[in-house]
């Protein structure tokens, strides 16, 4: 070890370790993995040169030193070889065939063209190798859904070609789905390949932690977090999802596995919690107890095979059907063993409370309405390897209904429509239909109801914030001073790229204008994403395996571990918050997101979200839990309205989140884009006050999505902040000035009419200034409790220092920015990094005055100008332009804080001036992005 607080390399170990027990092994035919030392492998698939480290936009746009795919993982393992030939016909193939990037933000096709693989070809590499691997590839992102066309869901017709030929040719194939979620797998049965495993996108090591698996250094115990059906049709949720407007949720709490093992087992291809080992397992449950509606499950699981391995133990449990309906299984409890050698064994206690197996009453059919009920009868628990093998271990009768928790009618549908239900028929489950419970309460009156109460303005007092941390004065009075004008401005949130916090980070809040400053409130960080750190200012950091592979290990010690690695760069980066973990469901396999979510499954999904976080907090920063909820596509998301019943809700869609805010502490939200029930979630009181805040006692902040529309369902928009407050969405996110309301919101004047009161406004500046006042920023700001920010520091490498020297230009109301160029260093192989933070959206130019200062006539001075990662241009001065002489420079436009890099390779130039001016203005910005 290197002896410093954040080592990259030990990072990359946990991740390495995160992609081997991620990966998912669907099929092995005659253990034809793992490989043996001296295996000779042709590599098949033009992944092997574009591996896909993650998906794209805010969840996977991570500066990286460097990704290791498969095939340079295997190139360094120096027990196998790589079939010459073939590789040398697709390096010559590649050269004519790029990759695609697409162009702009989410365009990036979801795959790149195949090499035509023809039977001649495999017939001659299978003569001189001893097995196939065959990459298949895709990306996922931000803005745009899957498709169930060939190159998203479906494979291409040179992939299905490539694969037919190839197994064909060899006696021997694996393929393996360098893929973020699942895609369609009719192929397998069609073209038989010996073994087939799921590597997902695992960031910058990934290529690592396959071959660990291929070499059998780590044996597979990955299992799905998602059922894989035989069609896209089979999915309940395939008839509503991808609307523009609207989607009603008609499978209600029958979602994934909760279906289809309900249902249709089969149309099943490979059930939830699937994945295969080099090993074998028995799992014996040893006993259970049960008292006063709570079980207790003891299991043990030995490795009865030949190989060393893990494995993962999961419980489900069957409950009542009479009365609610309720699915045939669902998961309450797992856990995964050590690494456990042949004979060894481990044991596990489960403890289930009544309110890990009651059922959300909407309707009243138990007698208690809007509560979650134990039913009476019988429940029987199932434990083993995934839900479709797991064995009946146990069975409980519950003579009486128990209320477990009562509450209120919150976030019910607004509309009526059928919803799902279960009725149990012979040794079966039949489909039936229930009208769903509609809303009989307006949100409305009860925020009336419930108004916070007004603290009397007492003006500047000379209180800081620093005196709250001390006990000296009470939030309240410290609140009392700020000003309506203070109130509505440390609601707007600052970014992109603000040039008041690190650079290149999403956003900033808290101290953002001058008079809140004043008052002692230093100015958060916050930034992209759940795959690692994305900062455009070109600053590196580490990505990280997608949200679906790191769930695929369901090894949550692990998970802790690598974002406690995490929580150290970010503190690190100057960093207070990660907008991420994303963890919403996957309803549909076709959701463009789902690569950086979890699972189709609730608890699991809740889970995994909690590991991270505790993760984090053991270094004093958080992730931001999202997206506050129901995002459930990508696509009309600024605007689709989700429709569902309280039940699905509460049980499928926010248990997740309920199990992060309860288990790990929650300390921030993001709300979603779109709406829910009638309200868009950024305005939603039923969701961000009456269940996050009331009912699981959430202490942190929420902030929006960026530029999110707030309102009701068909009213959005984006300047509704008014709204947002009366919610309890602390923080509307982002704005590029609070202090002049650049967005135009209708903070004050809503404030002025009584549409919001300034109570509404003073709750949402004390959550965010106590949210503040916990976490590094504050602790660096007062000089106290800081330092472990004092030891990373000090371990600073040259491109900390580098950034640390950021040299700023604001460009004013005149258009004109000018740079400091005595802060400019121009010795040779010296890079300098600006800032250009503006007000107009538009074309700028840069302006530069140089001469050469050197003795040598005959000197070549070369300066490179870079724009985030596009080159602007060169300039060259030889040793004999002792001239002043001004050059300038078109820069594209950026729709916020843009940096320039200067990289001198030679001494001897010399700069008089350097100034950033707007050429044209453009009137459009925020529209552009819908």
């Amino acid at each position: 070890m290197s002896g410093k607080v954040f080592d990259t390399e030990e990072f990359a170990k946990v991740a390495r370790r995160s992609v081997a027990e991620g990966a998912v092994l669907l099929k092995n035919d005659g253990d034809v993995l793992p490989l043996g030392e001296g295996t000779r492998i042709a590599l098949f698939g033009r992944s092997q040169y574009n591996y896909y480290k993650s998906g794209t936009g805010s969840g996977g746009m991570v500066n990286t030193k460097y990704v290791i795919g498969v095939k340079e993982a295997l190139e360094e393992d120096k027990r196998f070889t790589l079939n010459q030939e073939l590789k040398d016909t697709y390096d010559a193939w590649i050269g004519d065939h790029p990759f695609d990037k697409g162009e702009g933000w989410a365009s990036e096709p979801w795959f790149q063209e195949e090499m035509d693989i023809t039977p001649e070809l495999a017939s001659k590499v299978a003569g001189q190798s001893d097995v196939a691997v065959i990459l298949i590839g895709r990306t996922a992102g931000e803005d745009q859904d899957n498709s169930s066309k060939s190159g998203s869901f479906l494979l291409t017709e040179k992939e299905r070609k490539m694969i037919d030929v190839v197994t064909k040719a060899f006696e021997k194939s694996v393929v393996l789905l360098n893929v973020g979620n699942i895609i369609d797998m009719k192929w397998v049965s069609e073209f038989n390949p010996s073994a087939v495993m799921y590597i997902w996108q695992g960031g910058q090591v990934g290529g690592y932690g396959a071959v660990d698996v291929l070499s059998g250094d780590v044996n597979p115990s990955g299992r799905l977090t998602d059922t894989i059906a035989k069609d896209i049709k089979d999915y309940p949720s395939d008839a509503s999802f991808g609307s523009k407007e609207r989607n009603i949720q008609q499978e209600d709490i029958y979602v994934g596995y909760r279906y289809f093992e309900t249902f249709a087992k089969d149309k099943v291809l490979y059930p939830f919690g699937f994945g295969l080992s080099y090993t074998e397992f028995e799992t014996s449950v040893k006993s259970f107890n049960s008292t006063d509606a709570e079980a207790s499950i003891e299991v043990t699981v030995t490795n009865t095979g030949k190989r060393a391995g893990q494995q993962v133990v999961q419980v489900y449990v069957e409950k009542p059907h009479d009365g609610l309906g309720n699915p045939a299984r669902e998961l309450v409890a797992f856990d995964k063993t050590k690494e456990l050698e042949p004979g060894q064994f481990e044991s596990f206690v489960f403890d289930l409370t009544a309110y890990d197996l009651a059922s959300f009453d909407d309707s009243g059919v138990t007698g208690h309405k809007n509560a979650y009920v134990l039913e009476k009868g019988n429940y029987s628990f199932y434990v083993g390897s995934d839900v479709r093998s797991a064995g009946k271990a146990a069975d409980y009768e519950v003579p009486e209904a128990v209320v477990v928790e009562q509450l209120t009618e919150t976030l019910a549908p607004t509309i009526g429509y059928k919803r799902m239900k279960a009725v149990a028929s012979g040794d079966g489950f039949t489909v039936d239909f229930e009208d769903v419970p509609v809303a009989t309460v307006d949100p409305k009156d009860v925020r009336l109801s419930e108004l916070p109460e007004e603290i009397a303005q007492t003006g500047d007092k000379g209180y800081k914030l620093s005196d709250v941390y001390h006990g000296k004065v009470s939030m309240d009075e410290f609140i009392a001073q700020l000003s309506d004008a203070d109130l509505t401005c440390i609601c707007r949130g600052e970014g992109m790229s603000s040039p008041k916090v690190t650079p290149g980070c999403g956003g900033a809040f808290g101290g953002v204008t001058d008079s809140l400053l004043g008052f002692g409130i230093p100015v958060a960080c916050c930034s992209d994403g759940p795959s690692g750190i994305r900062m455009d200012s070109g600053k590196t950091a580490f990505a990280m395996p997608n949200g679906t592979c790191l769930t695929a290990t369901w090894n949550m010690d692990l998970l802790e571990e690598l974002y406690k690695w995490e929580g150290l760069e970010l503190r690190k980066n100057k960093i207070d918050v990660l907008l991420g973990p994303g963890m919403n469901l996957h309803r549909h396999p076709l959701n463009g997101r789902n690569f950086e979510y979890f699972s189709e499954d609730p608890f699991l999904t809740g889970k995994s979200a909690a590991a991270q976080l505790k993760g984090m907090h053991q270094i004093g920063v958080t992730g931001t839990i999202k997206h506050f909820a129901l995002n459930t596509q990508e696509t009309g998301r600024r605007f689709v309205e989700h429709v569902a019943s309280q039940r699905a809700i509460r049980q499928i869609y926010l248990k997740g989140y309920e199990i992060a805010v309860k288990e790990a502490g929650a300390h921030a939200v993001m709300t979603s884009y779109g709406v829910v029930n009638g309200y868009y979630t950024s305005s939603s009181y039923d969701l961000v006050t009456r269940i996050l805040r009331n009912e699981w006692g959430f202490e942190g902040i929420i902030m929006t999505d960026w530029w999110a529309e707030a309102g009701t369902f068909g009213q959005g928009k984006r300047t509704d902040t008014a709204s947002v407050v009366r919610a309890q969405n602390d923080l509307y996110m982002v704005c590029g000035d609070s202090a002049t309301n650049s967005n135009g919101d209708n903070s004050d004047e809503a404030l002025a009419a009584g549409e919001v009161t300034r109570a509404e406004f003073q709750r949402c500046a004390a959550n965010i200034c106590r949210f503040v006042m916990n976490k590094p920023v504050f602790a660096r700001y007062i000089g106290e409790g800081n330092e472990l920010d004092i030891k990373l520091e000090e371990d600073a490498d040259e491109e900390e220092l580098l950034f640390d020297k950021m040299i700023d230009c604001r460009v004013g109301d005149d258009g004109v920015g000018k740079v400091d160029v005595s802060s400019i260093v121009t010795t040779r192989n010296t890079t300098n990094m600006i800032s250009v933070a503006f007000k107009k959206w538009g074309y700028y130019k840069l302006h530069m005055t140089v001469r050469a200062n050197t003795k040598s006539e005959l000197a070549q001075i070369p300066l490179t100008i870079t724009k985030d990662k596009e080159v602007v241009g060169m300039i060259t001065l030889a040793g004999h332009d002792k001239e002043w002489r001004t050059i300038d420079m078109d820069i594209s436009p950026s729709f916020s804080t843009f940096y320039l890099k200067l990289y001198f390779a030679q001494d001897g130039m010399e700069i008089k001036d350097m100034t950033i001016t707007l050429e044209q203005a453009l009137e459009k910005w925020l529209d552009d992005m819908d």
